[in-house]
């Protein structure tokens, strides 16, 4: 006996182009085919984003297998009502789905909810927007002349208080430091952070986070690779900075891990599994006494303005991607004096400019 439907779910891909293409210590991208879900149920529509990303070759995702992935699922998934969020990620997790589809679910259901219930989701858990601190803005891997360009041109986009540098270089540290010397002598007094993401040895990191201490920078993020987490104490016994970790940290469970090793956590809705997964880590980490960070990997303004509905909660800001993206097709949440806020539309506050 066929089940009966009781909330429908659509897929549809786009593809969004980098204004700037980003390099990064694994490699560059220029653009990316995202995907965009859509839960149908009681004449409301919820909406969620993939974004696929790799970290490593063996936890790598691309568009063509979600997609895949999606039309297995989606029959299991539609006997459920979009506010059986629970069981629903019971489900999720039963069947190992990707943490990107599960980020877009749960995010989507999240946006049903709050349309259902005529209130933003900021408003919903009872947050300040208020609280929530400036965005960092980033500039990839590129020589000084390319970075203090790319500087110039944040700059002249929106009024930029933090810059996130990405290091890890391919040609060293001496490359690294030739593009951090290069921004400082513009923004002498700008607040900076590194992410290296995972592209230094443990001299090298060792090296640089004492040379980096000097530029004023604040802290590093993902200085070594994954498979040297075992390093990350003895890194942070003698790095005059804080190590922040992202690539090492996808859950809950990687906070409790790493917890003794490092001062923060980058959190990222396609790593958590969703708003529920992500708040659960914020919880975890701040109990452990580790600052939060958000971060993003080529997310559109979707998956962004669903983490800035969380942003009270976080002490760093890196939600940046949409804003170097030619054609965003969608519109949320909005920068105020270099802050993003969410609105106060009901659910996410994301409208489609084909349906606007």
């Amino acid at each position: 006996m066929a089940i009966a439907t009781i909330m429908k779910l659509t897929v549809e891909t786009f593809t969004v182009h980098k204004k700037f293409a980003l390099q990064i210590s694994r490699g560059t991208t220029a653009k990316n085919t995202n995907i965009w879900l859509r839960i149908h149920a009681e004449n409301l529509e919820g909406w969620g984003e993939v974004s696929p990303f790799s970290i490593t070759k063996s936890q790598s995702e691309d568009t063509a297998n979600l997609l895949l992935e999606f039309k297995q699922i989606i029959p299991q998934l539609e006997q459920f009502h979009p506010l059986q969020r629970e069981e629903i990620r019971a489900k999720l997790q039963q069947i190992q789905v990707a943490s990107a589809i599960q980020a877009a679910i749960d995010m989507a259901l999240y946006d049903w909810l709050g349309k259902k219930a005529g209130l933003p989701l900021w408003q919903i858990w009872g947050l300040n927007r208020d609280r929530i601190v400036p965005i960092s803005v980033t500039i990839g891997i590129s020589t000084p002349e390319a970075a203090v360009t790319r500087l110039k041109n944040w700059q002249n986009t929106l009024e930029v208080k933090m810059f996130k540098l990405k290091l890890g270089s391919p040609e060293g540290i001496e490359a690294d430091r030739a593009m951090v010397a290069a921004i400082r002598r513009l923004v002498p007094q700008t607040r900076l952070t590194v992410d290296a993401n995972g592209g230094w040895s443990f001299d090298d990191a060792i090296n640089m986070s004492h040379w980096l201490a000097q530029q004023g920078v604040e802290y590093i993020e993902q200085p070594l690779p994954v498979a040297q987490d075992h390093q990350l104490s003895a890194l942070s016994q003698q790095s005059p900075l804080p190590i922040f970790v992202d690539e090492s940290c996808f859950t809950s469970a990687d906070i409790l891990r790493l917890a003794n090793s490092v001062a923060g956590v980058n959190l990222k809705i396609m790593k958590t599994g969703g708003l529920t997964g992500a708040m659960q880590a914020i919880q975890v980490a701040q109990a452990c006494g580790l600052k939060v960070m958000f971060g993003c990997y080529s997310d559109s303004s979707l998956a962004n303005t669903a983490m800035a509905h969380l942003a009270p909660w976080a002490d760093y800001l890196d939600l940046d991607s949409h804003l170097n993206l030619i054609d965003d097709p969608f519109c949320g949440a909005t920068i105020e004096a270099g802050c993003l806020l969410p609105n106060n539309q009901p659910g996410l506050g994301v409208t489609h400019h084909v349906d606007s």
